[in-house]
């Protein structure tokens, strides 16, 4: 695994994270109701200090009220302002020491405010569901919430026995007792505090396909009227997952569900190992398969391979963009070039100010972002051609499974496979800003 972390705050949310530490494991037990939206919880954090001796930290957690706050069983000094929760240890912890800090919390969750509205814990009409993109975490539990600092995650969950409890990751146990039912869920692999997903409502369990030996199990969570719409529009997805195992390499987690509320999304929720749709993505005639393959593209590339701060947020949706393209080439729709085409032309007649490799905060959920992200990477798949540009996908994967990276790492890794100089393909359509005319397929011979 490769870690490249980014040095210092992140340049977009410098109130948000604290690269002085990073952190390994949360341990999470969580006591949800839906009808107060009443959340207590209790977080055991497994963190190392950095290169020098760390007299005080900080942690991101929303306007809840703080219990108690231990740093190795000892009461620190701490102060809970702005939705940041500074913590002074009794003695300063010294370079590289592993420490634990444990945080007892209790309120009525709610989003964390955004240039994008409301963030994180969204209550809704009978449950409820996280959706954290890119800092909206600290809105249901304390974290250093910055992307490149991943870690495992145990999630134990209470609520009345009525509702499931949905979670990226591998359900360990669940256990009844009296009117309410527990629900533990591991996530292993290292996780952006952003990609702890999590949902709760009413669902109706199902199986997508048969994984077979050493398959992928991937589960649906519905609510059971839209079971039929929902087996129709999701009966591709075991093939998806076939094909980007093919393409990228090997699914980089235990398991893979999806889940669908009651009320419509704008958009689907990304989360590692779990992607959330709303009501409005199912509609029996498969009217959202281009954002499935858009989700499920997210758990290689944004997921298991994640970016160290913000700027690089082209690598996550560019690479999801251009998988909706290639799932269509290979299923039968539209070639990647005439998807391409498609995209240059929409992109043709709007601004030119926007650069891939450092967008700014404003800009980086732009549609122009994704669409011009999907076309830098259709460019890098013309200069290499299909044998090298496959072998360099499956190998970055590879290299920076559970990592984080840069567009400067990714340009310079796409270099090892080309055959001719790469840097004016990024100077062109990952620096510049201009649009640059339509990649050609086959013009790498």
């Amino acid at each position: 695994m490769a870690v490249q972390q980014s040095v210092g705050q992140d340049p977009y949310f410098p109130d948000n994270g604290d690269s002085r530490y990073r952190v390994h494991r949360y341990e999470l037990t969580l006591d949800y109701r839906p009808g107060p939206n009443r959340l207590s919880g209790t977080a055991r954090i497994n963190a190392i200090a950095g290169r020098s001796p760390l007299a005080e930290f900080q942690l991101n957690l929303a306007d809840f009220k703080i219990g108690r706050v231990r740093v190795d069983g000892r009461q620190p000094h701490y102060t809970h302002r702005g939705g940041r929760l500074r913590v002074r240890p009794a003695k300063p912890l010294r370079a590289g020491a592993a420490f634990t800090v444990e945080v007892h919390w209790s309120g009525n969750p709610k989003p964390v405010n955004s240039p994008w509205g409301g963030l994180g814990w969204e209550e809704l009409a009978d449950g409820a569901l996280v959706a954290s993109q890119p800092v909206g975490a600290p809105s249901w539990f304390p974290c250093n919430d910055r992307p490149a600092d991943k870690a495992s995650y145990l999630i134990s969950v209470t609520t009345p026995s009525a509702y499931a409890v949905v979670a990226g990751g591998r359900l360990l146990t669940r256990t009844t007792k009296a009117s309410t039912t527990t629900w533990v869920y591991e996530q292993s692999a290292p996780t952006s505090s952003y990609l702890v997903g999590l949902t709760i409502g009413k669902y109706q369990a199902v199986l997508l396909g048969d994984p077979g030996p050493g398959g992928i199990p991937q589960h649906g969570h519905i609510p059971a009227h839209l079971l039929p719409e929902f087996s129709r529009d999701f009966a591709r997805q075991p093939a998806m997952m076939e094909l980007f195992q093919e393409l990228f390499g090997p699914y980089p987690f235990d398991e893979y569900a999806v889940a669908v509320t009651e009320e419509e999304l704008d958009v689907p929720v990304e989360a590692q190992g779990l992607s959330l749709f709303g009501s409005n993505h199912v509609d029996g005639a498969r009217g959202s398969e281009r954002l499935i393959a858009h989700e499920l593209a997210h758990q290689w590339f944004g997921n298991s391979v994640s970016i160290a701060d913000w700027r690089h947020i082209w690598l996550n949706e560019g690479f999801a963009k251009y998988a909706e393209w290639l799932w269509s080439e290979r299923s039968g729709g539209r070639t990647a070039q005439q998807l391409a085409a498609a995209a240059h032309r929409v992109l043709s007649s709007q601004p030119q100010d926007l650069r891939l490799a450092d967008p700014g905060r404003k800009a980086m959920f732009d549609d122009r972002l994704y669409e011009r992200g999907g076309l830098a990477v259709h460019a890098v798949r013309c200069a290499l051609g299909d044998e090298a540009f496959f072998l360099m996908l499956r190998s970055w994967v590879r290299l920076h499974r559970g990592g984080a990276v840069t567009t400067e790492a990714f340009a310079a890794h796409v270099g090892r496979f080309a055959r001719e100089p790469v840097e004016g393909v990024f100077m062109a359509w990952v620096w510049g800003a201009a649009l640059p005319s339509l990649p050609v397929w086959g013009a790498a011979g």
